[in-house]
């Protein structure tokens, strides 16, 4: 009888000792040859966001145009320099990149017709994605030059008349004066007018006609 009860009382103590398991913590390690995954970042959310026609899009030429240098088709590039916004949030930043063609060029003539260079976008690049946008068309068209022709035709008269006047009196100042009229005609004729030209940095404005939808990120 006390042999069985010194055993009992042996195998509880070695129960107590070293018979439980281990700790949490040594459970809780991952086994050899495993490695512990880092949560992959989460995607961006984007939303769809229409710009209605209309808009004004404040333009920063980048490329240069000509009435007399650009042809029909040329492409011309602008950035944003101000910012697009609807219903209070940006949605195209300054910067953003528009691009477009010439669509007519006129010289300016030697007797009439101004200059005129004119121009319309029709791609936008936002966030490395391209957009198809239509726009008004931009027209820019040369001043009038009448008062610098008659100045010419005055000018041309004025020498005519002096110089007449000294070589046959009144007589010849008149006669001085309508040939000196007719080479300051002949002058404005053989002169072409101011041609338009627009450099990189030169600020214009146009505008929607049709609505744009674009991916923003949420």
């Amino acid at each position: 009888m006390q042999k069985w009860l010194c055993a009992a009382v042996l195998a509880g103590v070695c129960a107590a000792c070293g018979g439980g398991s281990g700790s949490p913590e040594q459970s809780a390690a991952p086994a050899p040859g495993e490695e512990t995954k880092t949560p992959a970042p989460a995607e961006p959310v984007y939303k769809e966001v229409t710009v209605p026609a209309g808009t004004t899009l404040r333009l920063e030429l980048k490329s240069s145009v000509a009435s007399d240098t650009s042809k029909v088709e040329d492409r011309v590039r602008a950035v944003l320099r101000q910012a697009v916004t609807v219903e209070g949030r940006e949605v195209l930043p300054a910067g953003t990149e528009v691009v477009g063609t010439v669509t007519q060029v006129q010289r300016s003539g030697r007797v009439k017709g101004l200059a005129l260079i004119a121009y319309r976008f029709d791609s936008l690049r936002h966030d490395s994605e391209r957009y198809d946008i239509r726009t008004a068309t931009i027209s820019h068209e040369a001043k009038p030059t009448k008062k610098k022709d008659a100045t010419k035709i005055g000018i041309g008269a004025g020498i005519g008349a002096a110089v007449g006047g000294i070589l046959g009196g009144g007589g010849g100042a008149a006669k001085g004066a309508a040939i000196g009229g007719a080479a300051g005609t002949g002058a404005v004729v053989a002169t072409r007018g101011d041609e338009v030209r627009m450099g990189p940095g030169s600020g214009v404005n146009t505008r929607l006609t049709a609505p744009l939808t674009v991916r923003i990120k949420a």
